[in-house]
């Protein structure tokens, strides 16, 4: 009989990788493989398609001879390389190796022209212990473009500084390549040549953002060095605009009218756009039906328009201090979207019985349109519930009882979650105050009162209730996951929180979210606290969005979604979607294998753009903290240690929640070594140990403001180095540093004064 052969159109691409696998011994040219794999001639324009996809994904990897050989059989392995600042790197595997650990260590002498963010080939050669490698070849450049400062050296030949310390290489900027820029300008440059052995990247100027002390450059150059889109695309907006301001008769068809109950938003004072709008009723048994109604931005936001596409490169809206990065355009966000108060807005609402231990005992999901009946604040229901003001309850006597439902069903959700070991890292979060020139006036803990609590507790478990419908329904899903820690960072964390006479009371292996909830309840109120959980969150992993339900270990939750926030979050306009077509008749078999095919990726792709925005946030906000701290040169303050590491300590000030870096070189009154596990500092001669949690009192050394940086000193150590030098007879010295000031004018340094 003559066998079959299938043709490659219809080989799935590890199918592919399997047949090379099992049937080619040896890196091979794509004619080999055509052949050894009977490729037939009509096919074949398909199959070398196939092979370039395989490059790409790299599965496959093209060498000397244009041959083609499985990564994992050459001891190679594909990822995006992570440099860091002092010269080496990190390779962080797309597809972990069979005994290796995550991360790959590549010295300074092997990344081979690679730059930060590459997606690189590595070929491993130390597997035990730590796994390190060097680079074999770049797959895929990250950046076409970099920001960063523009400079003139001696010999007249102009350079770009790259903004970002882990680009360690500077662009070569030849002559009549400069756009305009004079040195000192923070400039965008695009590289039209890429490193080799013996020169730096080439590259030219096509902006010029300016200088880092006037206003607004701070955040246009976070912006673009992370490659944020900023306006919105024409189409995008034009579309937005097309769908009109109100909502018509023909849009309520088939929906559940909740106009008649009473609905409130709870938000920021300074918010523009309201997604979420809560209702509550007690009902005859004693339980209460507790409505979630969401902005329907699905409806309006078809799949494959401009809207979305614009939405799907963006992922999510990214928040800076002085301004946002909406994921939509405000016609949509703050228009058709915003369930403002007195007009009908649409909505997809969960509704839930919620009974007297917290727990969700039935539920429905409708397509919906609300009319608000008032846009609250956090403060003001702080002020009803907390404070219990008697002006305010008075001003808002008609839901007042509302609120206190409210409250009565947030304790029992929030109980269920404790009881079931939900972790709850409740560290203040940090505001900062600006001036209208966007520059920090103070820095300050962020309020999180029991309005903030009741609207968080009534999303999670709406969120949970999607996740599940949709896990239990015919159609694919797409929820929000959270794995475990890595056993080894677990007993990394153990065997320091036992130093403190407390630990998780598990083996590493086995431990559970609860193990983690009761230790911070042990240690709530203690100076241990805020450190512990810091580092117990970067003992943990990172949460994502996948296809595959694997539950949510932070929240104890079998079962998590984001369905709360489709105005600011792409994967919550998908979940809105899937929700709609659970209902009916479902999708079709086709669109079910299509869900499939697409919603992995989209997973992938929004949690690499959830990771950007918080990356960029948290840059702008250090950085931002970092210019106010420019004028406090010489001043002291008390802090705690939030990091220890060979270079260091790392100590956050309580005043002003900004974290500084105590560099062992200013240690000079020992030779001190770092004990990883104690997360310590041991003074040899002295005794004297430095370790996370502990309070010290620290003198600010220098300010960095490029390198977004403030350098500290331990008062106890420079106090006693300058004892040291005057019993020498030394003449006695201030340490000051270098601090540099916000503009053009002198330094200011307060001498002599402690901050409390």
């Amino acid at each position: 009989m003559t066998a079959v052969v299938h043709s490659p159109t219809v080989w799935t691409a590890g199918e592919v990788v399997e047949r090379i696998r099992a049937r080619v011994g040896h890196p091979a040219t794509i004619r080999e493989l055509m052949r050894v794999l009977t490729i037939p001639s009509e096919d074949r324009h398909r199959f070398r398609r196939r092979i370039m996809q395989l490059v790409e994904a790299g599965e496959l990897i093209r060498i000397r001879g244009n041959r083609y050989g499985l990564a994992d059989r050459m001891h190679l392995v594909v990822g995006q390389l992570q440099v860091n600042p002092r010269g080496f790197g990190f390779v962080t595997p797309e597809h972990a190796a069979e005994g290796a650990r995550p991360d790959i260590f590549v010295a300074g002498v092997h990344l081979h022209q690679a730059m930060h963010g590459d997606r690189v080939a590595i070929r491993l050669e130390h597997i035990g212990g730590r796994p390190e490698g060097r680079i074999v070849r770049v797959i895929e450049r990250a950046n076409d473009d970099l920001v960063g400062r523009y400079d003139v050296d001696d010999t007249g030949v102009g350079f770009v500084l790259p903004f970002d310390q882990r680009v360690i290489m500077d662009i070569q900027i030849p002559a009549g390549a400069t756009g305009g820029a004079r040195s000192g300008q923070m400039v965008v440059v695009e590289i039209d040549r890429w490193p080799t052995p013996s020169r730096n990247p080439i590259g030219r100027i096509v902006e010029v953002i300016g200088r880092l002390a006037d206003p607004g450059v701070d955040t246009a150059l976070i912006i673009r060095k992370h490659r944020i889109p900023d306006a919105h695309e024409p189409a995008a907006v034009a579309e937005a605009e097309r769908l009109g301001t109100v909502v018509t008769r023909r849009d309520l068809r088939g929906r559940t009218d909740f106009r008649p109950v009473l609905t409130v938003t709870i938000d920021g004072e300074t918010a523009r756009d309201f997604d979420d709008a809560i209702t509550l009723d007690t009902l005859p048994n004693g339980h209460h039906w507790l409505g979630v109604h969401i902005a329907d931005v699905a409806y309006y936001v078809k799949e494959g328009g401009a809207l979305d596409a614009a939405a799907y490169t963006r992922g999510t809206s990214v928040y800076f201090p002085e301004r946002a990065l909406h994921m939509f355009p405000a016609p949509l966000a703050t228009g058709l979207c915003s369930l403002n108060p007195g007009v009908d807005r649409l909505v997809q609402s969960c509704l839930m019985e919620i009974d007297r231990r917290g727990a969700v005992v039935r539920y429905e999901v409708h397509d919906g349109v609300i009319r608000s009946d008032a846009r609250m604040t956090y403060t003001v229901v702080e002020a009803i519930l907390t404070r219990r003001d008697p002006e305010t309850r008075q001003h808002h006597a008609a839901l007042v009882p509302l609120f206190e439902r409210m409250e009565t069903v947030y304790r029992r959700l929030h109980a269920r979650r404790v009881r079931r070991g939900s972790i709850d890292f409740d560290l203040k979060a940090t505001q900062l105050v600006l001036d209208e020139a966007g520059l920090v006036e103070d820095v300050v803990a962020a309020d999180r009162n029991v309005a903030h609590r009741i609207i968080e507790e009534f999303m999670l478990a709406a969120n949970e209730t999607v996740a599940r419908h949709l896990r239990d329904s015919d159609v694919p899903g797409l929820f929000r996951i959270h794995a475990p820690p890595d056993p080894a960072k677990v007993a990394d964390f153990e065997a320091f929180t036992s130093t403190l006479g407390c630990g998780l009371g598990a083996p590493p292996d086995r431990v559970r979210p609860r193990h983690f909830q009761q230790l911070l309840q042990r240690l709530h109120g203690q100076p241990e606290e805020r450190p512990v959980a810091l580092l117990m969150l970067r003992t943990m992993q990172k949460a994502q969005y996948d296809a595959v339900n694997a539950g949510h270990f932070g929240l104890a939750s079998e079962t998590y979604t984001h369905f709360t926030s489709p105005i600011r979050r792409y994967p919550d306009l998908v979940v809105h979607r899937l929700l709609r077509e659970s209902r009916g008749e479902g999708p079709s078999p086709a669109r079910i294998e299509e869900l499939r095919d697409a919603l992995p990726e989209i997973g992938r792709h929004t949690s690499a753009m959830e990771r950007r925005g918080e990356e960029a946030e948290r840059e702008i906000v250090q950085w931002k903290k970092v210019r106010f701290m420019a004028d406090k040169v010489g001043d002291e303050f008390t802090g705690y240690v939030t990091g220890v590491t060979g270079f260091g300590l790392f100590v956050e000030l309580i005043e002003h929640f900004v974290e500084g870096l105590v560099h062992i070189s200013s240690m000079a009154d020992d030779y001190y070594r770092f004990l990883d596990a104690d997360h310590a500092l041991f003074g040899e001669n002295t005794g004297k140990t430095y370790r996370l949690g502990d309070m010290v009192t620290v003198q600010v050394v220098r300010v960095d403001i490029e390198r977004r940086q403030i350098d500290l000193g331990l008062v106890e150590i420079l106090d006693a180095v300058r004892a040291s030098q005057r019993n020498r007879g030394s003449r006695r010295r201030r340490v000051t540093g270098r601090g540099r000031p916000l503009g053009g004018g002198g330094r200011r340094v307060r001498r002599g004064r402690t901050r409390r």
